[in-house]
């Protein structure tokens, strides 16, 4: 029996990784990571850029273990060449435009790291999770418990087999744990897919399923010899690398083919896995291996099949000449992927509608700082230590989906990346405000942060006035509301809102309304949407008029002053109402 998993535990989110080769590229320590002081100096580069967090950095203490844990995810997936013997790196270095160091960025980290896009990033992991394979030369710790093997194909012909047995295309939560990340092809997919089904019947016809599941757990954690947590986290960090190479969404907690992939998915297990000498290994996991999506004749197949998708949307397009330039053929792949996306995303839109009981959960917990949160349907929405500041963004974006009438899409409303399960990515870049919600009279501009004391006036104070100022000139004859979130309102940030001008490069004076919100506060008027949505957006608009009528008073004021409007606006539907 064997326990394998794809990442590394210390780096769960595998988009961290291109953040922290954007870290690399341009510092020494490219090629120059060998040893405990240069690992230490990673970590300390890490935690100076935000891509990680590390109080006994500040503290001056140790913490060469982390640079290591994170150079290995990082030489794990090809993204820099891991410490091999020189002999065998002279010969995998063939045509990688590397200088034969160690923990060089390979020609696939330099990938990543270009990319600005989740299609483009998602692609960069699905080539390098075609080319990983365990157990291998840098994997070394499977050798003598299996034969090599690719963990995504053999996902992928899993989820292939269960339709095959007549079962359901789905690998839930429990049964990767249980089932697939304690095989390898050496068991036999047809052998793996009975137990997923006996295990399905099991649940089915078991009155006490949780128990039933646990006792399952058990049996095989004392197989394995470890504990049952190790089952579920191994799962949980397999499925998000999964995930990041678009080929599949979540359904559940479990995970499922994407149906804009199907095609390519089909594809990519008729690609030929034959062995490989350590050298070619190397070399692949490096450069990245081919996709079908490189072959045009492939490339074609994949346009046609998302043609015949938009036209089940009712959407017309026509399927270009097989003699088509090739970087044509990807630039209209890539704008058919887009327009179906959006598609999809406008009907995720709608059913936010419906969903405005969770959207409070999951504000009320992140402004608690709770990791855990448990939904209306009783299933559980975990949230990664250092998820939290995008998860913000991306919840107050789903509250204001869910109140509707928006005049622009829900892509131009956010300026933050989700993937093929909507989920945030990244928090918004700089350079501007995280949302903007643009109704039929009215813009809201929002900003939110998790900082709290005076540091928080030094962080957004000047950035959040600028933007908000930035769309008072873009959206003229339109009222522009700038409604800034957080925790906790620091006095110092309230008075520097309270000031509603603002000088343009030629003096020209503007003037601004923005509000400072505590979450508790928004989220309870959220709340009270469940119900009159409708009138929502009109509530909203008043409710930031009437904020702003008392930013006359001291901070302090003017902060209780909002609290006593919010919950008004919460409690009170017989207030009077504007047009938005």
């Amino acid at each position: 029996m064997i326990l394998w998993q794809i990442g590394n535990t210390t780096v769960r989110t595998p988009y961290r990784l291109r953040d922290a080769l954007c870290v690399l590229q341009h510092s020494s320590l490219n090629g120059n990571l060998g040893g405990k002081e240069q690992e230490n100096a990673f970590a300390s580069l890490l935690h100076e850029s935000g891509v990680l967090v590390a109080p006994r950095i500040r503290a001056g203490k140790d913490a060469s273990d982390l640079g290591r844990k994170w150079r290995v995810a990082l030489s794990q997936l090809g993204f820099i060449t891991p410490n091999v013997p020189s002999h065998l790196m002279k010969s995998a270095i063939e045509g990688c435009e590397l200088s034969g160091r160690a923990y060089e960025i390979t020609p696939s980290g330099r990938r990543l790291a270009a990319s600005e896009t989740i299609g483009v990033q998602q692609e960069c992991f699905l080539r390098s999770l075609m080319s990983y394979r365990i157990p291998s030369v840098i994997e070394n710790r499977y050798k003598g418990k299996s034969t090599v093997f690719s963990p995504l194909r053999f996902v992928l012909d899993s989820l292939v087999e269960l339709g095959c047995q007549d079962l359901e295309q789905k690998l839930s939560f429990q049964e990767f744990a249980l089932f697939v990340q304690t095989s390898s092809p050496d068991t036999g997919i047809e052998s793996i897919v009975l137990e997923i089904g006996e295990f399905r019947t099991g649940l089915l016809k078991s009155t006490r399923r949780r128990q039933y599941a646990q006792e399952v757990y058990e049996e095989k954690s004392q197989l394995l010899e470890l504990k049952k947590s190790t089952l579920d986290d191994y799962a949980d960090l397999s499925f998000r690398y999964l995930k990041a190479t678009g080929l599949f969404q979540a359904a559940g907690r479990g995970i499922v083919l994407s149906p804009m992939r199907e095609k390519l998915a089909q594809f990519l297990r008729e690609v030929d896995a034959n062995a490989q000498s350590d050298e070619s290994y190397l070399n692949s996991l490096w450069k990245g291996t081919d996709l079908p999506t490189d072959d045009i004749h492939y490339s074609h197949q994949l346009i046609a099949d998302l043609v015949s998708k938009l036209k089940q949307h009712g959407i017309q397009r026509d399927v270009p000449s097989v003699a088509i330039a090739k970087q044509d053929l990807d630039r209209i792949r890539h704008e058919l992927e887009t327009l179906l996306s959006q598609i999809n995303e406008r009907e995720y839109a709608k059913q936010q509608a419906t969903e405005v009981g969770n959207i409070v959960r999951l504000i009320d917990a992140i402004g608690a700082n709770k990791p855990l949160v448990t939904l209306g349907d009783n299933s559980r929405f975990s949230i990664g230590k250092y998820e939290f500041p995008a998860h913000l963004e991306w919840i107050v974006w789903r509250a204001f989906l869910a109140i509707g009438n928006l005049v622009n899409e829900p892509w131009e409303a956010r300026r933050f990346q989700i993937d093929q399960d909507y989920l945030p990515v990244h928090c918004a870049p700089g350079g501007g405000p995280d949302m903007i919600f643009e109704f039929l009279n009215t813009v809201v501009v929002v900003e939110v942060t998790l900082t709290r004391s005076s540091r928080q006036e030094a962080v957004e104070g000047e950035p959040v006035r600028r933007h908000v100022a930035k769309y008072v000139q873009e959206y003229e004859g339109k009222e522009v509301f700038g409604l800034f979130l957080a925790v906790e309102v620091d006095s110092n940030t309230a008075n520097t809102f309270r000031n509603g001008h603002w000088f343009l490069n030629d003096d020209q004076k503007i003037s601004l309304s923005i509000v400072p919100m505590t979450l508790s506060d928004f989220s309870r008027f959220i709340e009270s949407g469940i119900g009159r949505l409708t009138e929502m957006p009109r509530l909203l608009k008043n409710m930031l008029v009437e904020c702003r009528s008392r930013a006359n008073e001291e901070a302090p004021d003017w902060k209780r002053e909002i609290s006593r409007i919010a919950a008004k606006y919460a409690d009170d539907s017989r207030v009077e109402l504007e047009t938005v």
